[in-house]
């Protein structure tokens, strides 16, 4: 669904993304995870075609340069920042129905899901509304459109605890058909409705990882992790997974549930200086996969 080919672009010499290569296939659910500055909103912006850039990119068969309102209209699209629209919420919802052949009652019902009644402010322009209010209308208008491909920048950012919870419950009811790339600084948010990770620093692709589709709900990985000196902060965070002490806290042993698998390696590469071995073992008997 979303192909990248030795992608690169500058800005003023500056290389901003170097020769990455990509490939994320139909209902790949992808965290793009990194730091700042490392070169997700570039991507981003590069698979919608706002850039130029050298190599090549393709999404659903087509070209974000040369069939940029196709692919616009065959995506549903979450900016990091809401757009300065001075049109008013009823005619934004009107239109986007329009774009992509949707039911504008629809586009109501998922922001009512959201926590965000939408009658009471059509007439208002959408630029006058509230940070939260506007990224529950696109949420609602992406989510509304049955795209087969979701393209989000930090799209829970300026969402209330609830509304949060909501928004990850409606990506999971389409997770079976969709494909996602989700852009987020919060790898905890989404660890458990992904399916891959790919990590960007200075502007290369340093980790592609996929997770296994078949961890349970009920699946349970055992990790040891040994540290070079004890660190009451580790030790902390080790007590609130419920990990055992086994040596005055240079060594640590627990379970970790299968779907929390992806927030606790992003919990505990906090301290990559400090840990001296890590191994993240499925409980099955019959699994014999390991993480070192």
């Amino acid at each position: 669904m979303i192909r990248l080919s030795h992608v690169a672009k500058s800005f003023r010499k500056v290389r901003v993304l170097d020769d990455i290569n990509l490939e994320i296939g139909l209902a790949e659910r992808v965290a793009l995870i990194g730091s700042n500055g490392a070169g997700k909103t570039t991507l981003i912006r590069c698979l919608l075609g706002e850039y130029t850039f050298d190599g090549e990119v393709n999404i659903a068969g087509s070209d974000p340069r040369r069939d940029r309102t196709g692919v616009l209209g065959s995506i549903g699209f979450v900016p990091q920042l809401p757009p300065p629209l001075k049109m008013p919420v009823g005619q934004l919802i009107e239109f986007s129905a329009a774009l992509c052949g949707t039911d504008p009652a629809k586009i109501h019902a998922l922001a009512r899901r959201l926590g965000l009644d939408v009658d009471p402010i059509l007439a208002r322009p959408f630029v006058k509304l509230s940070g939260g209010m506007k990224q529950k209308i696109l949420i609602a208008i992406a989510l509304g459109r049955e795209a087969k491909v979701l393209v989000m920048d930090e799209p829970a950012a300026n969402l209330d605890p609830e509304a949060r919870k909501i928004f990850f419950e409606l990506l999971a009811e389409r997770e079976k058909d969709t494909t996602m790339l989700i852009s987020s600084h919060r790898l905890n948010e989404v660890s458990s409705l992904v399916n891959r990770v790919v990590e960007l620093d200075m502007g290369k692709v340093v980790l592609d990882d996929r997770v296994a589709d078949d961890v349970s709900l009920s699946g349970r990985f055992i990790c040891h992790i040994s540290i070079k000196r004890t660190e009451p902060a580790f030790a902390k965070a080790m007590q609130a997974w419920n990990f055992r002490d086994l040596d005055g806290g240079l060594e640590w042993e627990g379970e970790v549930p299968g779907p929390d698998r992806l927030r606790f390696i992003g919990m505990t590469s906090r301290y990559v200086a400090l840990i001296s071995d890590f191994t993240l073992e499925e409980a099955e008997a019959d699994a014999g996969a390991a993480v070192n």
